[in-house]
């Protein structure tokens, strides 16, 4: 009996593929469903930390031409057209309304608006960015939370599909139970593949996004305080 029992286990393909191939049409789909998942989160996560490393990278660059000593409007001229980050952009908004106040007036009732104006035009350029930086981190989000249950479910019904080949073999040897048991396993641990990239990622990333968040805000505080100053100067 025994050897009848090995026999048959020996004869059951175990790869990863013959078990996805294997696998019933439930069970098929969770499989697919955390394959594409997962592919989705990596995709997510790469883009991610190219993004990340071409903020830090683009806003130093800017940092330094900014706190540099020149003039303000020439670094505005010098940019032109070549915007190519939040930092820079943010700057723009605030220099573009900046040159629409510049030459209309000296009065106190002009210099208030003007403030109130730059402060509001350079916030709704942060949110923008930030918006478009946070983009996709909900997917991981997702799928971290996710994608265990769904593995559960592919578990669930894999050892359901196990039972049931006991009741209809009224047979309870190894060979009858391991594919339905090895069905479930493999989709825990697809599961567990793609949750896990996601949550770290996720994690990071949030990280990173309020770390940038909180710097871009901070100059767009003392790009403000600056203009305000030069407003303060020109209504005397």
């Amino acid at each position: 009996m025994e050897t009848e029992v090995a026999a048959a286990a020996a004869g059951t393909e175990f790869s990863l593929v013959s078990l996805f191939f294997n696998a019933g049409l439930v069970v098929k789909i969770v499989m697919g469903i955390l394959a594409v998942a997962s592919v989705w989160s990596w995709g997510v996560i790469v883009d991610k930390s190219l993004l990340f490393g071409r903020l830090k990278t683009k806003s130093k660059r800017f940092e330094d031409a900014f706190w540099s000593g020149k003039p303000l409007d020439d670094l505005h001229r010098k940019l032109g057209d070549k915007i190519d980050h939040p930092m820079a952009r943010v700057f723009d908004a605030g220099m573009t309304e900046w040159a629409r106040t510049k030459d209309a007036g000296k009065s106190e009732a002009l210099v208030a608006g003007a403030k109130e104006r730059i402060d509001k035009v350079m916030n709704v350029a942060v949110a923008r960015e930030l918006e478009e930086a946070e983009r996709h981190l909900g997917v991981l989000a997702t799928i971290g939370s996710a994608a265990p249950f769904i593995g559960l479910l592919g578990t669930v019904w894999g050892i359901m599909t196990s039972f049931q080949a006991i009741a209809v073999t009224n047979d309870t040897n190894l060979a009858v139970v391991a594919p339905g048991i090895a069905e479930a396993l493999f989709a825990t641990a697809l599961g567990l593949v793609a949750a896990i990239p996601a949550v770290i990622g996720y994690n990071r990333y949030s990280a990173a996004l309020n770390s940038f968040a909180v710097k871009l805000q901070g100059f767009a505080d003392e790009f403000s305080a600056i203009l305000s100053r030069q407003l303060d100067e020109r209504a005397r």
